[in-house]
Parts: C-alpha cells; structure tokens; sequence
C-alpha cells in the first residue's frame, strides 16, 4: 500500500462510517433532486414501444407474468427482473410516464448514495493494516460527497436516467454496486478477521446473480473484484492466488452461464451483427474509438446525444484514437510506481468490454449509457486526486491558494449539474431527441427517425423534409435499404396531396424491389391523378394488400 496517491484519504472509526451513511443519504438526495425534470418527460420512440407501451408482457401482475419472465427472452433479451420492474410500474400507473421516470430516478438516487458508500470503503480505511490519517472529518466526507456527485449528477448519467428503456442500467447499478459494496466489506472482514466475512460474500454473490438478471452487462464483476484484490487490498501475492482465484468461482460459473444465454438469445433474435457484415478489424477500430470518446465525454462532456452511428466508411481518425488508447494502455502496464493508476485503468475498462464493438448490436458506435459501470471507479478516483492535491496545498500555499481545489470541484460540480438538467429536457418526447441528435451528428438514420415520428403524427411536410435528406446522406451499407425510404417518403407525399411525385417515388421503390403494398400505395396515387388504367393495374398486381407500409429488411441478391 506505499504507492498508493490517495493515502491522505485513509481514515478509520465507526463514528466516520456512520457519518458516511449521512453523505451517502445526501447524495442521493441531491441526485434525486436534480432529476426531478424527467418526470416531464414522456416516452420516446426508441425502444419504449417494445420495451413498453406495446409490451403485453408487463400488462398484468401475475405468477404468470413471473414464469414468462423468468423462462423466455423478450424484445431479444433474458433480464427478468427489468421486465418485472415495468409490470409493477404499469400495474400502478398504466401508461403514465411520470411513474416510469419516477422509478428510475429513485433508483438512480439510491445507486448514487451506494457510490458513496463504496467510496468509503476504498479511501477508508487499508484492509490489510494500514494506518489512518488524521485528517479532518469534514474535509474526508466533502471528498465523499464529491465522489457521489461527480458520478450521481454527470450528464453522462442522463441517457440510463431520463430514457424509460434504461430501467434495466439503473436497475442493474443497483444490485451491481450493491455486489461490489458487499464484496469490498468481505475482504475487509476475512482480512481483518472481524467476523461476518461469510454473510458478506453471501450477499455480494446473491446480489451479483440479482444484477444479471437485470441487465447482462455485470457478467464482468468478478474480473473487477480480482482487480480489487490486487490493488489496493494487495491479496495476490504468492502462496494464496489458488484461493483467491477458487473463491471467485461461483462469480465465474454465474458470469459464464449468463454469457452463453446472452449470446443465444441475441444470435436468435438476430441482434447481433455477424463478422461477414463487420469484420473483426473494423470493430476492434470502432471499439477502440469507442474507449477514446468514454474518456472525452468523462471530461468534457460535449456533444452527447442518445446515438452515434458507425460512419460508413469508417473514418481514418477512428484508427488513430484507437492507437492512442492502446498506448496509454500499455505505458500503464508498464508503469510500475502508482499501481493505482492500473487499477483504476482496468476498473474502467473491464466493464465495458461486453458494450464494446467485439459484439456488435444494431448501429451505434458508442453509447453514454454504457459508462455506468464504467464510471464509479474514475469518479472515485478523480475526488481522491483532488483530495490530494488540497493536501499538498495546505502544506505549501497560503489559504487563499488552497481554496483553488474545493472552488474547483464546486464549480466542476454545477457545471455538471446545469449540463445534466439541460440534457434532461432533450428526452421531453421523441421530437426534442431525434432534434437534438440531427443538429449535433446528422447523418441518414436519425433524420429517417425523425421523419418516421413526424410520420406518424401525420406532420407529412416535415417527414418528406426528413426522408430526403436521409436518402441525401445514405451510406453505402444502407443502400439495398433505400426502397422503404423511397415509400414511405412517397406515402408522405401522397398524403399531402404530392401525387405525382409520390408515383414517382413508390416507381423507384418498386424498381428495387417489388412489395405488393407499394403497387397499393402506388395506384391510389394514380387514382387521385384520375390515371384510371395505370391504378387498375396496380391494385391487380397489389392483390389482396390493403396497402398498408411497414419498413421492410430484405436484402438486394
């Protein structure tokens, strides 16, 4: 433990871990506070129908609701205790957003204050024997509550917060943080042989399976706990890496099974992108930009938007961040003299390995949810270091210089915060998200989803507006896709009273390929034109059809 930077932040006692559980309380108090705005946001067309309002799932309260959730996956996905969440949701507020807002906040909250808690734990006190320091009281729990809020209030919290669908990474935060706080007070009482290690690890492998349940992405946990025991408890050594490693086991067999369960549902929904379609290179590129822009947006957090396409070609720039981070990651390795930086390295690293590139889902590059996890070691880390620097202050500097550090973290902290209550608003309704993504990364898919919102309210205008410029911008990987923008762009047309464009359009879509209700949609057009022959024709090769649109994934040959 002599390397370790936030050693001025050890202090011990059961009187300053009772006063940690009223920092913890006020944490979440806080954060609880600041997201009061989402219970004014609504649903928004990105996954909450599934998720949802169309899921009959969660439209009653019953064993046998419990049964499906537990024995299949829905929407592509095995995470019962998400699925169960919404069913009491919905059993007390129907379709209320406000009610599923107000449950992630609360957990959100909750998962806040247990930052706190595993804060102290880390900066409290050596497991192995160390000593305490004897700084202050009130200037440890500031460095707690900083901890708390730098995680708690940062805008990149808002995406896993204020969108209904990320009930399954606050839910999961939940039991996963509540894993790693049980774990943390396991080693602390094997180590120092205070009794209850047995219970401790009882509670950290319960909640661990708890957390799988919500969200799969937790199947890393025991990798950060043998992280753990490196540095800063200092476990590994020689003689007892046997035992060490065969406690982890029942972590292990759980993180396994639920690996292969996760694989097998996604590959049977086909969610999951295969190598043909995205070669290995190109998603350890993409991965590697992935891990760049989460160290960006920890710092800076400008530009955050609710999805980032993978650019079709996949620019040089991404090769070049790639290479970056895999140098930062090697001189770390090689860094010998402050393991801490290491392990806190890996503990930022480690959990997002399952939300990396090497298992792609859908379009997305990188996502601000997925820091979640990623994110509580850093937090710690970052209070801890400025903790430090205070400290080095106070020995050197007048008083007015050692304001600099608390000033600092004060207006980092309201910087954060009036970010987050901003970013909040962007989740109002469908409209304000896909806005905001097109006015900060444009490209086709978001502007088709916005038209497809502006579609279904019947603002065809703005959804004529929206398809062209997606078939504008379309990428090359979406080209064989292009007919079902050209159909729906001609039945927003045809709705307006555009028709002899919309033919023209619902042609084009024909001519790639053929769908019996485009010649429907087609004849109409023709018929309102008075070309009576032409929509003969298309409703006889229409057939049976109604004409009604869908978006269509069928491949050129």
């Amino acid at each position: 433990m002599a390397d370790h930077p936030l050693r001025s932040c050890f202090v011990g006692g059961a009187l300053c871990a009772k006063a940690a559980r009223f920092t913890a309380a006020g944490v979440a108090a806080l954060t609880l506070v600041l997201y009061l705005r989402a219970l004014s946001c609504g649903f928004v067309n990105l996954d909450d129908p599934d998720y949802v309002v169309n899921n009959p799932l969660i439209r009653r309260l019953s064993f046998d609701t419990v049964v499906a959730a537990f024995t299949q996956a829905h929407v592509g996905w095995w995470m019962p205790l998400t699925w169960l969440s919404f069913a009491f949701d919905y059993h007390f507020w129907g379709l209320n957003p406000a009610g599923y807002h107000l449950t992630n906040i609360l957990l959100h909250a909750v998962n806040a204050g247990l930052v706190v808690l595993i804060a102290d734990r880390l900066l409290r006190k050596d497991p192995g024997g160390g000593e305490y320091s004897g700084e202050s009281g009130w200037m440890y729990h500031g460095i707690l509550l900083l901890a708390g809020l730098l995680w708690g209030i940062h805008p990149l919290r808002v995406e896993s917060v204020a969108w209904v669908t990320e009930r399954k990474d606050v839910l999961n935060g939940l039991f996963s943080l509540g894993a790693i706080l049980s774990y943390l007070h396991y080693v602390h009482a094997r180590v120092r042989n205070t009794g209850g290690a047995g219970l401790f690890f009882v509670m950290s492998l319960g909640l661990f399976a708890l957390s799988l349940m919500a969200k799969s992405v937790s199947v890393v946990l025991p990798l950060m706990f043998l992280v753990a025991d490196w540095f800063p408890f200092g476990r590994l050594r020689r003689g007892n890496i046997g035992q060490i490693l065969a406690e982890k086991i029942p972590f292990l067999l759980l993180s396994t099974a639920m690996a292969v369960a996760t694989v097998y549902f996604t590959a049977q929904s086909q969610y999951l992108v295969s190598y043909e379609q995205f070669p290995l290179i190109q998603r350890l590129v993409v991965s590697g930009n992935a891990v760049y822009e989460y160290c960006r947006l920890m710092l800076l957090p400008t530009g955050i938007v609710a999805f980032h396409v993978i650019p079709d070609p996949i620019p040089a720039a991404y090769a070049v961040t790639s290479l970056a981070v895999i140098a930062v990651s090697v001189a770390i390795c090689f860094y010998r003299k402050h393991r801490w930086i290491a392990a806190v390295w890996l503990c930022f690293l480690i959990p997002l390995l399952p939300v990396l590139a090497i298992l792609q889902n859908g379009d997305q590059s990188f996502a601000s949810r997925f820091t979640y996890l990623p994110s509580v070691v850093p937090s710690i880390a970052i209070a801890g270091l400025l903790r430090a620097g205070f400290a080095k202050m106070t020995v050197s500097w007048r008083i007015g210089a050692r304001l600099g550090v608390p000033l600092v973290a004060a207006l980092l902290l309201a910087l954060y915060g009036t970010m987050t209550i901003r970013l909040i608003g962007t989740w109002k309704d469908t409209e304000t998200l896909w806005t905001r993504v097109v006015s900060v990364e444009p490209g086709a898919i978001v502007c088709k989803e916005r038209g497809m919102y502006y579609y279904s309210i019947g603002n065809y205008p703005a959804a004529v507006a929206d398809f062209s410029e997606s078939l504008r911008m379309l990428p090359e990987n979406w080209r064989p896709y292009r007919y079902n923008l050209l159909a729906f762009r001609g039945e927003a047309l045809r709705k307006s009273g555009h028709y002899a464009e919309s033919v023209d359009d619902f042609s084009a879509a024909i001519a790639q390929h053929p769908l019996p209700a485009y010649y429907c949609l087609r004849g109409l057009a023709n018929e309102a034109l008075g070309k009576r022959h032409e929509a003969d024709e298309d409703f006889r090769m229409a057939g049976p059809c109604s004409g009604t649109l869908d978006w269509y994934w069928v491949r050129e040959d």
